[in-house]
């Protein structure tokens, strides 16, 4: 605990930001599509009249999408279903004693409300990562959400859109930030009462602040995945590292957002110093320099000087990044040891952006150090797992003493008699 609290981190407050997002998701569990309209308006600056995308327009999108687009969006696609079919669980079933079984069922919800981002940037990609693991998990309702575009006349981006499609999702709405989670978490009717969006039973995917601390609001009412905030990588590098490829990398994920955090750990002095003279030219080149800038000048970014690897290992553990690039010698076998990041990154050719589209993972990730209990986003996160207990007369016969007897020690005798009164006197 003491080293990560001196560690690089943004002031990202998703409890001081409950205090405005209450009051939006209470006006939309209270007012329905009429509020959804509003706050879109209010946040969004875009006046809208229904917050559902009709069908015609999501086969347009997807026959208007560029070819090469597309394309890549349908390999991202394929090697995703791949990694995540691999996830499935299959039914166990455990033979306590002679005539006693446990069978642990994996279930999925049956409907999810699957959030895509649309602020400083279009992310089909979101699309996939999130819409993916819940199809392999049999979920049978899938609804996704977006922010209107001011852009596109109130609708949603059409890359998005055609990214829905391709996916055969046909529920879509316009509508962003705390009202969005809000909209999946209570429903929401019109109003004269008719039913426009059904509650779901899961929210997941990435967004701001206020997203994050939507997510912390409605959580018991539906299953969230976590509170992804602003994106982070981590790269724990030895002096075997190439500074164009560090700096490169940690480029692109300051290119997200201002907030983003973009951390190098490194045993070499002149590996960092020879980043940072790598950074001054590429942030000067790239095409969201300001951002990119602001990131990389924030308090959430820097760089760690460690005296080993294994130090470094220490300090990537106790941060716990989104992203954690491994840029060292004998990579793989520093790799096996991380214990806390929510997806690592093995060597020269395994850039985080490898993994934001086409690694096959999934790129919806815990943030701000809940890495050190949360996983990504998986084909898990839309089971349940239920166990079916099966005993016959004999097998329960055989326990019932046992019963009995921690019954007994709990002063719950009933519980107890629950067991004998099927062996009558």
């Amino acid at each position: 605990m003491a080293l990560r609290s001196v560690l690089p981190r943004a002031d990202v407050d998703v409890a001081a930001a409950l205090a405005t997002v209450a009051p939006i998701c209470e006006d939309v569990r209270t007012r329905g599509v009429p509020a959804l309209l509003e706050l879109t308006a209010r946040f969004d600056g875009v006046g809208i009249t229904d917050v559902r995308v009709p069908a015609e327009q999501l086969r347009a999108a997807l026959a208007d999408l560029d070819p090469q687009v597309r394309a890549a969006l349908e390999e991202s696609i394929r090697r995703a279903r791949l990694v995540h079919a691999d996830q499935r669980r299959s039914d166990t079933t455990t033979t306590v004693a002679p005539g006693g079984t446990v069978t642990e069922r994996w279930v999925p919800v049956a409907r999810v409300g699957l959030y895509v981002p649309g602020g400083r940037a279009v992310y089909p990609s979101s699309v996939v990562m999130n819409v993916v693991p819940a199809q392999v998990a049999g979920v049978a309702s899938i609804a996704v959400t977006t922010p209107a575009q001011r852009e596109f006349g109130g609708s949603a981006h059409p890359t998005i859109l055609a990214a829905c499609a391709l996916l055969g999702v046909e529920e879509v709405y316009t509508v962003g930030g705390a009202q969005a989670i809000a909209m999946f978490a209570y429903g929401a009717r019109d109003a004269d009462g008719t039913v426009v969006v059904r509650p779901v039973d899961v929210v997941t995917g990435p967004g701001n602040v206020y997203v994050a601390s939507a997510k912390r609001y409605v959580q018991g009412v539906v299953g969230i995945d976590s509170e992804a905030g602003p994106t982070e990588i981590a790269v724990l590098a030895d002096e075997t590292a190439d500074p164009v490829h560090v700096a490169a990398d940690l480029v692109s994920q300051a290119e997200h957002d201002p907030l983003a955090a973009a951390v190098l750990v490194t045993t070499s002095e002149a590996l960092a110093d020879a980043v940072d003279v790598e950074l001054q030219r590429r942030v000067a080149a790239t095409k969201h320099a300001g951002r990119v800038e602001e990131a990389l000048r924030g308090r959430q970014s820097g760089t760690v000087l460690v005296d080993s690897v294994e130090a470094g290992l220490a300090v990537v553990d106790a941060y716990g990044a989104e992203h954690l690039e491994i840029q060292t010698a004998d990579a793989r076998a520093v790799a096996a040891r991380v214990r806390s990041a929510g997806a690592v990154f093995v060597g020269p050719h395994s850039p985080v952006s490898l993994g934001d589209y086409c690694a096959g993972s999934n790129h919806v990730l815990p943030t701000g150090g809940t890495a050190a209990h949360s996983g990504g986003l998986s084909v898990q996160t839309f089971l349940r797992g239920v166990h079916v207990v099966d005993y016959d007369e004999a097998a329960l016969r055989e326990v019932a003493p046992h019963v009995v007897a921690l019954a007994e020690s709990e002063d719950l005798p009933a519980h107890g008699e629950a067991v004998t009164a099927r062996f009558g006197a």
